[in-house]
């Protein structure tokens, strides 16, 4: 059975779970059955799909999304997405924005886990069956498989345009035969970090502090709005596996006049317990870094004597005082031998 979440649960989704689908990550379309109208590609942007009425191409409207020709026989258009990382996928959201008399009547998706571009002899799996849809509208759809895949495969039925494919989900990482001993970012995303909370986001992405390279501008990363009150703002990273940290950084690239005045970090060893509990918890945990002083648009990398050790940790508490943006945190660790996965 599909189910559709609502506004509610798409405004969640976006604020704890990892699209899976982000060019950011590295995900991409490798094959489309058409892309007559607009190319696949552009459907798994990260920006909101905009629409600018007086604009158009050689073939006709300008869309911002995936739009075939109109099918004039049998069959059905598809296009295969390579996931940016492996993961655990938790809801699709289908994003007809600005399609309105060519939207597909219906779309449904599968999945698959390779190595490389699906072949013929793939075993895909069905993860949404074939579902209505509508113009100009999000369809957030929940995902119940709990397998771990990295290759989609987008069917609309019979042909039309999709603004936006989000795939929502949770990265993970196998960490078998890898050397404890090694130094690992265990906050980056490809390693199974993922944002578990903050108190707030108001500018960026707050997921973008934990991937890969330099922010390319002031908009990509994690930034509050400006602090009124008494406080400071935090944010929360589960970590891809429990790890010993032996450095941080902090990277305050392209902001300048918006960068905090210092941070601090606190860590756990969690169990077990909701996102909503470990925010809870996380007001007790210990500090492992006093404040640090910042600068403006730089990478700042703690160690030795600013680390102070505490065992190993699962989840880390980036505390900002008192607001700002932050470009990227990475997190380096030994794996834990007795509380790794």
């Amino acid at each position: 059975m599909t189910t559709t979440l609502g506004d509610d649960a798409l405004a969640a989704l976006a604020r704890s779970a990892i699209n899976l689908a982000s060019p950011r990550l590295g995900a991409e379309v490798l094959a489309a059955t058409d892309e007559f109208f607009a190319p696949a590609a552009r459907m798994l942007a990260d920006a909101p799909p905009v629409f600018i009425a007086d604009k158009f191409d050689d073939h006709g409207k300008w869309m911002d999304g995936w739009e075939t020709r109109r099918r004039r026989g049998a069959g059905h258009d598809h296009c295969l997405v390579r996931l940016g990382v492996t993961g655990v996928i938790r809801a699709v959201d289908i994003d007809t924005s600005h399609f309105t008399g060519n939207f597909p009547p219906a779309a449904s998706i599968e999945a698959c886990l390779s190595d490389g571009a699906p072949g013929a002899d793939a075993a895909w799996t069905e993860l949404v069956p074939a579902t209505a849809l509508a113009g100009d509208s999000h369809h957030l759809i929940a995902v119940a498989d709990p397998g771990a895949y990295n290759h989609l495969r987008l069917h609309i039925h019979p042909d039309g345009g999709v603004a936006r494919l989000r795939v929502y989900g949770e990265p993970i990482r196998d960490w078998s035969g890898h050397d404890p001993s090694a130094l690992v970012e265990l906050s980056s995303i490809v390693n199974g970090g993922r944002v578990v909370g903050y108190n707030d986001a108001h500018y960026g992405d707050a997921w973008a502090i934990l991937t890969e390279g330099r922010g390319r501008d002031m908009g990509d990363g994690w930034e509050t709005r400006r602090r009124r009150e008494p406080g400071n703002d935090w944010i929360i990273v589960k970590l891809g596996a429990p790890g010993l940290i032996e450095r941080v950084e902090v990277d305050t690239a392209h902001f300048k006049g918006n960068y905090p005045d210092r941070c601090s970090l606190q860590a756990a060893l969690v169990a077990e317990g909701t996102d909503k509990s470990v925010i809870a918890q996380a007001l007790f945990w210990d500090e492992i870094m006093a404040p640090q002083k910042l600068e403006a648009d730089r990478r700042h990398v703690f160690e030795g004597a600013a680390i102070h050790a505490t065992g190993a940790v699962s989840h880390v508490k980036l505390n900002i005082f008192p607001d700002g943006g932050i470009s990227r945190l990475r997190i380096f660790a030994r794996l834990a031998r007795d509380a790794a996965p």
